[in-house]
């Protein structure tokens, strides 16, 4: 569903989830991008640091990452070691839908996006029984047999069951594998709540008492992106949340701080391949 491009090896789809398994013997050269849905990164080998939102972590085989649908992320592959990884990607709606049935099952999600830290690093027990899950996701797709489909939403739902679990069990210790900078996180944090307000880097480096300089070469060293394209894609989506929600094209362009709408379109079109319009027929 973005531009990244895969060699795909297993792939499981539903219209509420879908499940993946990826493999690339050589590095995939890859480019910031979000997700219209929850994203679990469930790493399996490789060398590779994961760039969310002005965060790097160091992954080890087995670590998962989870992003929700307004995170710009980014994987960094070094070569050395073949690229693997399971991705499940997960609607809103639906964990909302479920919810209905007991638990919370995007409490993970909610949790990781407020204390701004992504990372699950499950004990080899709860690792061994995901990777499991996945597998016979994986499987199920070709099934035909009677209630296969029913069975795959049974697998999703004990995953995330077991994938809570081992998020609220993830000891504080790992936070020393994220390389980190507070003030670009104050400055990420600033920009989320504030994409309707004057996001000049005259203005930004204004309000945190820093000099232009300063603070356009640590946002680059932190997020990987300049001030200005970060504050472009998180404004493109979370207007695309917005449109998917029923906002109107035009109040979504005007809360997420663009005042021309042609600038909007553009940036849209260019992030998106269509226009708000274009993108609100599709969802309609």
């Amino acid at each position: 569903m973005h531009n990244d491009v895969f060699t795909l090896r297993q792939t499981m789809e539903r219209p509420d989830f879908e499940c993946y398994h990826y493999y690339n013997a050589v590095p995939p050269q890859l480019d910031f991008h979000e997700h219209e849905f929850y994203e679990v990164f469930f790493f399996l080998s490789g060398n590779v640091s994961y760039v969310i939102e002005g965060r790097t972590y160091q992954l080890r085989p087995g670590d998962i990452l989870l992003t929700d649908n307004r995170d710009i992320h980014k994987a960094i592959v070094q070569p050395g070691k073949p690229y693997e990884r399971f991705i499940i990607w997960v609607q809103p709606s639906f964990l909302e839908y479920i919810m209905q049935f007991g638990a919370d099952l995007a409490t993970c999600f909610t949790d990781a996006s407020q204390k701004k830290y992504k990372l699950i690093r499950p004990d080899s027990d709860v690792l061994t029984h995901l990777r499991a899950i996945c597998q016979k996701m994986l499987r199920n797709r070709d099934e035909t047999a009677f209630g296969g489909t029913t069975l795959s939403y049974a697998y999703l739902i004990e995953f995330l069951v077991y994938l809570n679990r081992a998020y609220f069990a993830t000891p504080e210790e790992i936070r020393s594998d994220v390389t980190e900078n507070e003030k670009i996180n104050e400055i990420v944090a600033y920009i989320n709540k504030n994409l309707a307000e004057n996001l000049a880097l005259d203005r930004v480096a204004e309000t945190f008492y820093i000099s232009k300089s300063y603070l356009a070469h640590q946002f680059k060293a932190y997020t990987g992106m300049t001030l200005y394209q970060f504050i472009i894609k998180k404004r493109v989506t979370v207007a695309r949340n917005m449109l998917r929600e029923g906002t109107p094209v035009m109040d979504a362009c005007m809360k997420c701080g663009f005042n021309d709408y042609s600038n909007f379109l553009k940036a849209f079109k260019r992030e998106f391949g269509r226009s708000p319009k274009d993108f609100m027929k599709r969802d309609g």
